[in-house]
């Protein structure tokens, strides 16, 4: 073996001295100053990024929400009962964010992403952060693909349209979520994924709404979230961001999804909640500041893509509670502000049993009728302004005895109307029934059946022509138009039906 002479020693020497990089490791592990209330403060990590997540050295998540100038505010994502002050603390150099993919179907998972319904691990096929850019203008296109939820009162006045975002807003118990269920239940079988975020629910109406989407055949096409009320104020707040994250992993593969939001107002709560511990200024109803911020980032991530992005779109149905019917409470407006219209839920109507308790006249689609088909515009022409009509003359004439028959026959057709919007819970209607209706309605043909048999005077009707005319349907679903011909045809079948009916 012939032996290495100096030189060759001398240059590997250099080549490894030249190579070796000059880093010093300054170790990020910081140390627990202060902890309660689910957040910790911490002392010695200079370098941590805002929605960094830190690790507790017993194994305890936590996510940076306030750096200062020698400490840094953590909000916890589990019980602060295991750290105290001289707890140490690690960086990840990880943003928050949840694991994704197909598996998450039909199942119920906590905010972090992990699976609550006891049916084993989910294997994951991404991870995304929660906090993501919206959409920029370029990406997005406007909104034509109507989102039915199968609710006649809604489809024909308020449309929704794929990548939309409609505000459900109302007192407590005026069945906002019962919209929002019937809205899940009504995508069976139209290639859209359903998420429904429970935020600070209580874990019981979670089971139960579960419950009612399996029996309804939902929960293969939806995924639960939930942060239940029992769970910490971070996991309340990032429980929608996570949820929306999953939602744009459907998105981004040109697919349609649903997000419902329920509710909005106890996700501010909860981000007050933590503001305030974090010893941020507090602002009107003592709000933080960013308030606003907090839900606009979260709403404006729900769009529809253009062709080139994907094409895929995320559908909002953010649920606000008012207290005592005030919309001009600062969450309600500003949540109003962000969304393109809002459905509006009275309890006044819902105690009279007009349930879905929608209110005509102050809820609004600002996308309108971009969103809805040929079909439905026709069918639905007139109904809201027969509706605000009736309301009107329905105040005016409450006084009054002698009424001439010109105002009795639209006070009754006007009854009738309300009626006909009323609608039983799990029982959406599709397009074509609700042509059907709206068609037999508005040219006059149900005035002498008495109110209190319209409904079932509708049912038997709607049976009665998908059995003996199923052409009708089929033709409005295919042209997904309504000619004049097609009207004919259903004016003759409900005349028809009348006759036995009766």
């Amino acid at each position: 073996m012939s032996a290495i002479n100096s030189e060759e020693i001398i240059s590997i020497l250099k080549s490894e001295i030249e190579n070796y990089e000059m880093e010093a490791k300054a170790s990020e592990t910081g140390t627990v100053i202060w902890v309660g209330d689910g957040i910790a403060t911490v002392y010695g990590i200079d370098h941590a990024m805002y929605g960094e997540i830190v690790i507790f050295e017993n194994g305890l998540k936590g996510m940076v929400q306030d750096i200062r100038r020698n400490e840094i505010g953590c909000i916890l994502f589990g019980k602060d009962t295991e750290i105290g002050e001289g707890t140490k603390v690690n960086r990840t150099k990880k943003k928050a964010g949840i694991p994704v993919g197909e598996a998450f179907i039909g199942r119920v998972i906590n905010a972090l992403g992990a699976p609550i319904d006891g049916k084993g691990e989910i294997i994951s096929k991404d991870y995304r952060p929660i906090e993501h850019e919206a959409p920029g203008i370029v990406d997005r296109k406007s909104v034509s693909v109507p989102l039915e939820t199968g609710i006649l009162s809604i489809d024909s006045m308020f449309p929704i349209g794929r990548g939309q975002r409609e505000l459900i807003i109302g007192d407590r118990q005026t069945g906002k979520t019962s919209i929002a269920t019937d809205a899940i239940i009504n995508q069976k079988g139209k290639d859209v994924i359903c998420i429904y975020t429970a935020i600070g629910q209580k874990a019981s109406t979670v089971a139960k709404l579960v419950n009612t989407l399996e029996q309804h055949g939902a929960m293969e096409y939806s995924i639960v979230l939930s942060a239940a009320a029992s769970e910490s104020a971070s996991l309340q707040y990032i429980a929608p961001y996570a949820a929306t994250a999953m939602a744009e992993y459907f998105m981004y593969q040109g697919k349609d999804v649903l997000i419902i939001y329920d509710d909005l107002s106890k996700h501010a709560v909860a981000y007050r909640a933590l503001s305030l511990l974090l010893e941020r200024s507090p602002g009107r109803e003592a709000y933080p500041g960013d308030v606003f911020y907090l839900h606009s980032r979260l709403l404006e991530r729900s769009s529809r893509l253009s062709d080139e992005a994907g094409g895929g779109s995320i559908t909002a149905l953010p649920i606000i509670e008012t207290q005592a019917g005030d919309v001009a409470a600062y969450i309600p407006t500003n949540v109003i502000s962000i969304t393109d219209g809002q459905i509006f839920l009275e309890s006044d109507l819902f105690f009279s049993g007009m349930r879905p308790a929608v209110n005509v006249g102050l809820s609004v689609s600002r996308v309108g009728g971009a969103a809805q088909t040929k079909a439905m515009k026709k069918a639905s022409g007139s109904i809201r302004i027969d509706l605000a009509q009736y309301r009107e003359m329905e105040v005016f004439t409450q006084f009054s005895s002698d009424l001439d028959d010109a105002t009795k026959a639209q006070l009754q057709y006007g009854k009738g109307l309300m009626e006909l919007l009323k609608q039983p819970l799990c029982n959406p209607l599709s397009m074509a029934q609700q042509v059907i209706t709206l068609c037999a309605a508005t040219h006059k043909k149900m005035m002498d059946v008495p109110v209190e048999r319209m409904k079932e005077f509708q049912m038997q009707m709607l049976e009665y022509i998908q059995s003996v005319h199923p052409e009708i349907i089929r033709e409005i679903e295919e042209t997904k138009d309504l000619n004049d011909a097609v009207t004919e045809k259903i004016l003759a079948a409900a005349d028809e039906f009348k006759g036995r009916f009766q």
